[in-house]
């Protein structure tokens, strides 16, 4: 009789995840040739995640806007129309021999920014030159005295006060009043007739349109690339990680959450405790749609320096700490970019179960972190984003055969940049891929 999934254990809910992640059912293949490709692509992430010596090192590139670069186009070209987006992203998978597929979903579809005139990031076009990424515009969208708010009714406020603090077509919703039902009846219906509330609620829908359409071209780019052989090595991120990164960045932003750690730690900890049985829910159902059991969690503020040890294991890794062991006891492989470095916080994170994680490092030193974290967990990136822009790819595949002889020695190790490598030069690139090959194979 076949198990319940509730009765399997960890490890055996993981196999079966890496299965359907070696197995898609909805992808047809091009070939017999791009389906065995694609099962070899797939089994070297799974290796190295395992900790083992998979066929080579496997190369996990997220190239930013470099695709539409390499077509011709600015990424304001790509940000607002979409068959310009699907034809640069078509052009760079066929030209470079990637070993995972690049999301074009990560590029913001301008329109939809426009529509909802968004306060929360100046874009291409839009604040920035027309071939520059997105920038993030951090703020206290969450004011200190409203915590009360918040907790009290987290679907009002953000309707009629967070909405409209990050999006400028959301500003008629503060008129509206609290939803309410007066004797079985909804009350205050009358708000809803005023004209600036319905065009509020036309952008919307117009902003549901443009992204209905967006998704769709982005879907039949990744479902060009899976059909040639390439693995999603994850797909999409769901808001994971840690729960005070989220509350410093669309939240209380940083100046803010440094506050509440001094005056009222308490409301920082209370939400944070409801938000790790949350976050761990909401992971796991996406990655039973998506069929992909890596899932990226970009880490911001738990770096050296940025929070004393005692504010790291007070208000940040425990709940790090316990959303990553409740993926996992899903089976899925949290990726743990950790931003800056974590050299002072090697030996708190190594406290994990074996296996169950990839800790992707920008600045950290990676002898270290392979001497400290190789046996327990697989380890990615470090490529410095400054040498892929400014080096020369001779100096590329040097600084790459040194990783590998240290970080990749005995496996458990993904090559990749130490963060998006946006600006890089394509020769990098490609001599990134190239290293990996020449000085990468296993068994020599």
């Amino acid at each position: 009789m076949e198990r319940k999934w509730a009765e399997l254990s960890p490890d055996e809910k993981r196999e079966q995840r890496f299965k359907r992640w070696l197995s898609p059912d909805d992808v047809t293949f091009e070939s017999s040739e791009a389906e065995r490709l694609y099962k070899e692509r797939v089994t070297r992430f799974i290796k190295a995640i395992k900790l083992k010596e998979p066929d080579r090192v496997p190369v996990a590139l997220n190239p930013g806007h470099i695709p539409a670069r390499y077509s011709g186009y600015t990424v304001r070209d790509v940000m607002y129309d979409a068959e310009k987006l699907a034809k640069a992203w078509e052009k760079y998978i066929h030209d470079f021999e990637l070993d995972v597929l690049p999301s074009a979903g990560l590029v913001r579809c301008g329109r939809i920014l426009d529509i909802l005139d968004s306060k929360m990031y100046k874009w291409a076009g839009h604040g920035l030159p027309d071939d520059c990424a997105a920038q993030y515009i951090e703020g206290e969208y969450l004011k200190a005295d409203e915590w009360d708010a918040l907790e009290r009714d987290p679907s009002d406020f953000h309707f009629r006060t967070y909405l409209p603090r990050v999006y400028g077509a959301a500003e008629p919703f503060r008129k509206l009043p609290p939803l309410q039902f007066i004797g079985g009846i909804l009350g205050g219906l009358s708000a809803f007739a005023d004209p600036e509330i319905q065009a509020a609620f036309e952008a919307f829908r117009k902003a549901g349109e443009e992204e209905a359409k967006w998704r769709k071209a982005i879907s039949e780019v990744d479902r060009k690339g899976l059909a040639s052989g390439l693995p999603p090595f994850s797909r999409g991120f769901v808001g994971g990680g840690a729960p005070l990164d989220s509350i410093g960045a669309s939240l209380r932003g940083t100046t803010g959450t440094i506050m509440d750690m001094f005056k009222q730690p308490e409301r920082l900890i209370e939400y944070m405790e409801k938000a790790v049985p949350e976050t761990i829910k909401r992971t796991t159902a996406f990655v039973d749609v998506t069929g992909v059991p890596v899932v990226f969690m970009p880490l911001h503020r738990g770096a050296d320096g940025f929070m004393s040890e005692k504010q790291f294991l007070t208000f940040y890794w425990p709940y790090l700490k316990r959303i990553i062991q409740g993926c996992a006891e899903e089976g899925l492989v949290p990726t743990l970019f950790a931003e800056g470095g974590y050299n002072t916080r090697l030996e708190i994170i190594r406290d994990l179960p074996k296996g169950r994680v990839v800790w992707h490092f920008d600045q950290t030193d990676m002898t270290r972190a392979k001497e400290i974290l190789g046996d327990n967990a697989c380890i990615m990136g470090n490529i410095p984003t400054s040498l892929l822009v400014t080096g020369r790819p001779d100096e590329v595949k040097t600084y790459c055969k040194k990783l590998i002889e240290t970080a990749g020695k005995g496996g458990g190790y993904i090559m990749a940049p130490g963060a998006t490598a946006d600006d890089s030069k394509v020769e990098n690139l490609k001599a990134v891929l190239e290293a990996a090959k020449e000085y990468g194979v296993y068994g020599k």
